[in-house]
């Protein structure tokens, strides 16, 4: 296969699977506002994923803490698969199994976000992260996969699912939904601090220094 050639095959897969993607469209705007909550009142988000997934993981996870289209202030959140020295030590020590998992019983808190990432929605790893995730109680869990249904997008509160026959395809359709998740936040927090303050009540009526 040629690159031409490859690259055409590619844009007709990213074709039919961004078309799918605009069909869950509803699913990023409600994850957004979701996390205009959960990030505004002292959550954070926490997100994982093996190989391409770990990258696009710490990509979303950099467009949080730094920001995507707006200035805004930094939001919580944290890539498990990027802390190098806990990971190689959780495999070490642990197994592979509990390279995602022991991390979210370390971080995660009621009402934070666990994102899980995997092309194929199968990886033991990121399966253990959200079942430990139900262990720690009131993470909510979401997951982007490959096509459904999988264990992983069964075993998420939310699943966002890629129907696309490459690991490729599946992978840049994944990136764009990262950024669409991110621009429903950022709409969701303009619009929060654009509404207006209620006015304050005045206080009742009262004589001072006089009894009833």
């Amino acid at each position: 296969m040629t690159a031409r050639s490859w690259i055409d095959e590619h844009d007709e897969e990213l074709r039919r699977a961004l078309r799918g993607l605009r069909r869950q469209s509803s699913t990023l705007e409600s994850w957004g506002a979701t996390l205009a909550d959960r990030l505004s009142s002292g959550g954070r988000l926490l997100a994982a994923g093996n190989g391409g997934s770990a990258a696009e993981a710490q990509h979303l996870t950099s467009e949080l803490v730094g920001r995507f289209l707006g200035e805004r202030r930094p939001l919580s959140a944290i890539c498990l698969s990027a802390e190098t020295s806990s990971v190689t030590a959780l495999v070490n020590d642990y197994g592979v199994a509990e390279m995602f998992a022991r991390q979210v019983e370390a971080h995660a808190r009621p009402g934070d976000v666990l994102v899980l990432m995997s092309t194929s929605g199968r990886s033991p790893n990121v399966l253990h992260a959200a079942q430990r995730a139900r262990e720690v109680g009131d993470v909510t869990v979401w997951s982007l996969t490959g096509r459904g249904p999988n264990p992983l997008a069964s075993a998420s509160d939310d699943a966002l699912c890629v129907d696309a026959p490459s690991t490729a395809a599946v992978q840049a359709v994944h990136l764009v939904a990262v950024h669409a998740l991110c621009a429903a936040l950022d709409a969701e927090l303009a619009l929060r601090d654009d509404r207006p303050e209620l006015e304050p009540q005045p206080a009742p009526n009262r004589q001072i220094g006089m009894t009833a």
